[in-house]
């Protein structure tokens, strides 16, 4: 695998991150449409870096902590982030609805996933990013300033800045810069 580390998620410390990430999607979750500013101290409590966002019920993550978001952040409904590793989203960045981030993945050996094994690698979306709806963006991609994923792909590879990706694997369908 490239540049995966592997990692225990039954450590002790670990659970309980991810028991606190839970409690505080469930919080923002809750929250009436209209309640704008009872959401900032969640995204600050919850978030590694946040200023300017918006994330539309419902959000889930397992850390947290794990996720680096830039200016003016938004997220439509049903946004999954597994953040084990570090996710480090860019400015201006909008997220269609069911946009998901996996910073995970297990063993392909059955024996090592029964182990309970588990591997991560950081995943980077730059700055000005449309992700489209449906978009599922695997553990390890780096996406380029600018570059726009169509709705429904898998984002299996980097992609570079400035282009339209679509499709299942996700593949360069034209520049736009």
């Amino acid at each position: 695998m490239k540049n995966f580390t592997e990692i225990d998620p039954f450590k002790p410390e670990l659970v309980a991150a991810r028991k606190r990430a839970k409690l505080l999607c469930q919080q923002m979750n809750a929250l009436r449409a209209d309640q704008h500013k009872a959401r900032k101290p969640i995204y600050k409590e919850l978030f590694g870096k946040v200023s300017t966002a918006y994330i539309e019920p419902n959000f889930f993550c397992d850390y947290g902590s794990n996720i680096f978001l830039g200016e003016s952040f938004y997220a439509n409904h049903n946004c999954v982030i597994l953040d084990v590793g570090e996710v480090h989203i860019g400015d201006r960045v909008l997220f269609g609805p069911g946009v998901q981030v996996y910073g995970t993945t297990h063993p392909l050996d059955a024996a090592e996933r029964a182990s309970g094994k588990e591997f991560y690698a950081p995943v980077t979306i730059g700055d000005d990013c449309w992700i489209g709806g449906g978009a599922i963006i695997l553990a390890g991609v780096n996406i380029g300033k600018g570059s726009v994923i169509g709705a429904g792909s898998v984002v299996t590879h980097d992609i570079p800045e400035g282009v339209v990706a679509v499709g299942n694997p996700c593949r360069v369908l034209k520049s736009i810069i």
